[in-house]
């Protein structure tokens, strides 16, 4: 799950991954203007992206409890043995809907531990403790291997050939990375902490790459810059649950299953 911060005090809102997910559906199905290219294929692009963290369901489902907050384990503290089970349950959900969707989604998941594919210098795979290592190792060889199989796949079809052409699939890949983390821009930080951030990497469509700006404003809108919607404003939201931390031993099944949902909304508008 993700654990928004919060001044001190104050319940947490408590977003599940599938939730989070759909958000950033909702900015894939936005994404496109006269600088800024929509994705190709534009149907299976939204699928995946807004599917793209299905493997964390039965994760989510849970709801354990971590013993530092008394809340559900944030995205970042999340067990590793779960968090393997994730990396493969994702493309599986999604390769079962189309294999260019399990494609997208098993590059997700091994850029996740591997840098972004050279889009960042994090190596997360490099910082697992030995006892899970072989674990993550024999998960990202499998995704390798379903890399190349839903390839050839996809490059016997003349319609989906294009697809998996070097430079239009690693745009794809850098799209679902913008909307993830443009997603988690708002949804881990409490309003009051939100400060400019910059967004790398973005493609036009058009063989270029940008850096995405983003400033809060006093009117509690987020100027975008360059502005990649179709719209001329664009408001998104998720759902999410607000708890509290509960002492050692709670329940939080029960408790998280007796809370309604809520909703946040974020207003981006050009800058």
């Amino acid at each position: 799950m993700i654990v928004q911060s919060a001044p001190s005090g104050l319940p947490r809102f408590v977003i599940e991954q599938v939730d989070h997910a759909r958000t950033c559906g909702q900015l894939a199905r936005a994404f496109g203007n006269s600088e800024f290219k929509s994705p190709v294929p534009r149907d299976l692009v939204i699928y995946v992206v807004e599917h793209h963290d299905e493997g964390w369901a039965a994760i989510d489902s849970r709801c354990e409890q971590s013993p530092d907050t008394g809340l559900p384990y944030h995205l970042t503290e999340t067990p590793l043995p779960y968090l393997i089970q994730t990396s493969q349950g994702s493309p599986d959900f999604n390769e079962a809907y189309h294999p260019f969707c399990g494609l997208l989604s098993s590059m997700h998941t091994y850029g996740l531990y591997n840098g972004r594919y050279g889009l960042s210098d994090f190596i997360f795979i490099d910082k697992i403790p030995p006892e899970y290592k072989p674990a993550a190792d024999a998960m990202l060889i499998r995704e390798l291997e379903r890399q190349n199989r839903l390839k050839e796949i996809l490059r016997s079809d003349p319609v989906s050939m294009p697809w998996v052409e070097d430079q239009a699939l690693l745009d794809n890949y850098k799209l679902l990375q913008f909307f993830d983390t443009l997603a988690l821009y708002f949804q881990t930080t409490h309003p009051e902490s939100r400060t400019k951030g910059r967004f790398l990497n973005v493609p036009d469509g058009k063989g270029r790459d940008h850096t995405i700006s983003i400033s809060p404003r006093s009117d509690e809108t987020y100027v975008l810059t360059p502005w990649v919607f179709a719209t001329a404003t664009l408001e998104i939201f998720v759902e999410g649950r607000y708890i509290a931390p509960q002492p050692p031993g709670t329940n939080l099944k029960v408790l998280f299953e007796s809370t309604p949902k809520q909703k946040q909304f974020y207003r981006l508008t050009q800058g």
